[in-house]
């Protein structure tokens, strides 16, 4: 068998098939192995089929940064992300003779934003009116829901620059913050357990009237209070940080993340059990993480390699997809990978495969850019079983549950939209 491997991997004899069957008397053999009978054959038009389906919800309490923004998709509607987060001071104790000056929320980007940075954003910082405890007392989800008093703490308007500055800084209420530095200096609050049920913690939000961007910022933000105690010959000042816990378990952390208004098409999307035909929409189909929308690929039509005459084994397996044209530009951009995972029949999710769709722009001058992931062993798996099987395939970006990256991808295999590429060896093992 290894002997074969080597001789076939020396060649490619480039040959279609249809899409639903193989016909043999289509390949041609090359004369140089007529004599061994090895066949290798390029089959490029294998049907592969695209749908949409979207997760009930996503786990966000387990991400990496803080999302919050806001802007009007044409495609997936109104996006909107805020956060939820629990804080703790890093002293429980100030000073006697120590006097309250200010305090301020330090929002501090980690780099991460999508759509346009040119716009005016909005940020309001309002107090939460009950504990962060999960409902299910594991997670919270882009669909959680935590109560919050609708009177600002705090607001910023401002023009993002996520690659420019490294923070921003929202003046809070004196009221507020003097009222924290009176229970910390009286020792009213002494330890964790009095703190949050005090302050049971913040939610950062956008303006609702804003078409703007949605900004990372990170978990090492921090509110700061900051007092000054005067000394014999001068007043010296000093602060105390509160941090964001992601300590405790349950974290008392998440973002919540909507979208309102998508299209006709996204709206059929009620649960994950509904798969959207790339035929019903257009020869598309849709990406975004942090609401969990996906590509769904299945290959049923597979199988039907084992059609041709002789022993027949997988050389190479290619999956190309094409980002739909029109569908981004400098402000709804494409990232440069997708990772692979598994669902089932019920697109319950079974795995990541450990496997990248990566971008490949050689010839984007051209607009020929497409997505391009390595599916070998999988299908050879799919090949070598006696069933067929139910599962499928999904893409995301691998950060899914914490950014907002969304894709329209071309379904349309039969102009090369989606094209599945494999490269199959026919051979006669009595030979």
């Amino acid at each position: 068998m290894k002997n074969i491997l080597g001789i076939v991997c020396c060649l490619v004899l480039c040959v279609s098939c249809s899409d639903d069957m193989l016909n043999d008397s289509d390949f041609v053999v090359s004369e140089t192995f007529t004599e061994s009978n090895i066949r290798v054959l390029q089959l490029d038009t294998l049907t592969t089929r695209l749908s949409t389906m979207k997760f009930d919800s996503i786990i966000t309490s387990q991400g990496s940064r803080m999302l919050v923004g806001k802007y009007n998709d044409p495609i997936f509607g109104n996006m909107k992300s805020s956060s939820f987060i629990e804080m703790v001071p890093s002293s429980y104790s100030i000073d006697e003779d120590a006097v309250y000056d200010s305090i301020v929320f330090i929002l501090r980007y980690d780099n991460y934003y999508y759509n346009d940075t040119l716009v005016q954003n909005t940020v309001h910082i309002k107090p939460l009116i009950e504990e962060l405890q999960p409902a299910d007392d594991s997670d919270f989800y882009n669909s959680s829901i935590i109560g919050f008093d609708e009177e600002d703490l705090g607001s910023l308007t401002f023009v993002p620059r996520p690659l420019e500055k490294d923070s921003l800084a929202v003046r809070l209420s004196d009221a507020f913050g003097s009222e924290l530095f009176d229970k910390l200096q009286d020792q009213t609050l002494t330890d964790y357990d009095e703190f949050v049920n005090y302050f049971h913690g913040l939610t950062i939000r956008p303006d609702d009237s804003i078409n703007g961007t949605i900004l990372g910022f990170s978990l090492s933000s921090d509110m700061r209070l900051y007092y000054s105690i005067s000394g014999e010959t001068d007043v010296e000042e000093y602060y105390t940080d509160f941090t964001i816990n992601t300590s405790s378990s349950p974290i008392p952390f998440f973002n919540q993340i909507s979208a309102d208004g998508p299209n006709e098409y996204l709206s059929v999307l009620t649960d994950n059990e509904v798969n959207l035909y790339s035929e019903d929409s257009e020869d598309q189909s849709f990406v975004q993480s942090g609401m969990g929308v996906t590509t769904r690929i299945e290959f049923p039509y597979l199988k039907s390699v084992g059609d041709i005459e002789g022993q027949g084994t997988l050389l190479g397996a290619t999956l190309r997809i094409k980002p739909k044209e029109s569908s981004y530009n400098d402000n709804l951009i494409l990232r440069d990978t997708l990772s692979v995972y598994v669902v089932d029949q019920n697109n319950d999710l079974l795995g990541d495969l450990g496997l990248y769709a990566i971008l490949n722009r050689n010839n984007e001058e051209f607009n020929d850019i497409y997505y391009e992931v390595s599916l070998s062993s999988y299908l050879e798996d799919l090949l070598e079983t006696d069933e067929e099987s139910s599962d499928a395939l999904i893409l995301l970006p691998s950060n899914y549950n914490s950014t907002l990256d969304r894709f329209v991808l071309d379904a349309d295999y039969e102009n090369e939209g989606t094209q599945l590429e494999l490269i199959y060896a026919i051979y006669d093992e009595n030979e």
